[in-house]
């Protein structure tokens, strides 16, 4: 039987960086969503949690655009993370009608007890992949994330 295809003048998806940039973050998401099941918390609300860990106080604005988040999605999960008690608001200091976004203890210590799982996770993909590898990746990923295609 011979295979007809309707294929525009694209090139192979085994060859397209969106697919392939998708398809690495499946497999590399797998035992992530695993380890934040168990955590009880989704991968947006795990990314809020690392950036407050790691930036302390911070901007909802500011927030979302570091968590890789919408902010009407970073509103959602603000309160989420609230009611949790992961996070609090903090009154802005010079402007009343902004607010400020920090990771409470019951956030870091959400952070500390899935940290041994996310090392052994990220530890056996560089054995796999090799330590220089990942970070020519990162390198190479981040260098493309700051490029402005518009």
């Amino acid at each position: 039987m011979t295979k007809t295809t309707h294929q525009p003048d694209l090139p192979s998806t085994t060859r397209s960086l969106p697919i392939a940039m998708l398809r690495a973050r499946e497999t590399m998401m797998a035992p992530i969503r695993h380890m934040l099941q168990k955590a009880g918390v989704t991968e947006q609300q795990w990314r809020v949690l690392r950036v407050l860990a790691e930036r302390g106080t911070t901007d909802p604005k500011d927030l979302a655009q570091e968590a890789c988040l919408l902010n009407p999605s970073l509103t959602r999960i603000m309160q989420l993370l609230e009611k949790k008690r992961l996070i609090v608001r903090k009154d802005h200091p010079s402007d009343r009608r902004k607010v400020l976004l920090d990771i409470t203890p019951e956030g870091l210590a959400l952070l500390r007890q899935a940290a041994p799982e996310s090392q052994a996770i990220f530890a056996r993909l560089e054995e796999l992949y090799g330590r220089e590898r990942m970070e020519q990746l990162l390198d190479l990923l981040n260098t493309l994330s700051a490029l402005e295609l518009e």
